[in-house]
């Protein structure tokens, strides 16, 4: 019973630091990244779908994103999706491709995107919070019911809460990281 705790504890701060890193994908840094456009979703004959199943996206460069829809009536509609996702990029369109280039990060601009960032990462730190609760509760219904003793309730909470500690960290690792890479000109 308590490494069936211990271990969905871990899957699912596991869970919690996958979704952050998703997240912080899509913060825009001082360079290009597909992450930043491919799951703009684009409407394609009446369905809606991410960017990414619709064309091959690449970097060509450092400022510029590459769009290359597999079928070229989508075009339209992608330059169209992109727009309106309005992520501040300049479009240009060829008939065979989209180019998307980046305008350079003003100072204010960065300081916006540390904000988000560090919104993103208060929010991961919540949910690992909510995790850590309910597997505490967990453990105590688990005393109350007398399957575990007090010295082991004990001690399971202890190793949660180191276990919460070191996911913490994970955490702050990963978000000054990013703060580092948004920051780099």
């Amino acid at each position: 019973m308590q490494n069936a705790i211990l271990q969905e504890l871990q899957t699912n701060y596991d869970k919690a630091i996958d979704y952050l890193k998703t997240e912080l994908s899509g913060l825009r840094t001082g360079r290009a990244s597909v992450a930043l456009v491919d799951n703009i979703t684009v409407e394609n004959y009446g369905a809606k779908m991410p960017l990414k199943q619709v064309a091959s996206l690449s970097t060509s460069d450092a400022k510029t994103i590459v769009v290359q829809p597999w079928d070229r009536s989508l075009l339209v509609s992608i330059e169209k999706a992109i727009t309106l996702a309005d992520k501040g990029f300049s479009i240009s369109n060829d008939g065979i491709l989209i180019r998307l280039v980046l305008p350079d990060m003003s100072a204010d601009r960065r300081k916006e995107i540390i904000k988000v960032l560090h919104e993103k990462i208060e929010a991961a730190r919540i949910s690992i919070r909510e995790i850590r609760d309910n597997a505490r509760d967990q453990v105590v219904e688990v005393e109350k019911a007398k399957e575990i003793g007090e010295d082991e309730k004990f001690r399971l909470l202890e190793k949660i809460d180191e276990t919460t500690t070191e996911y913490n960290n994970k955490i702050k690792v990963i978000g000054d990281n990013k703060e580092t890479e948004i920051m780099t000109i």
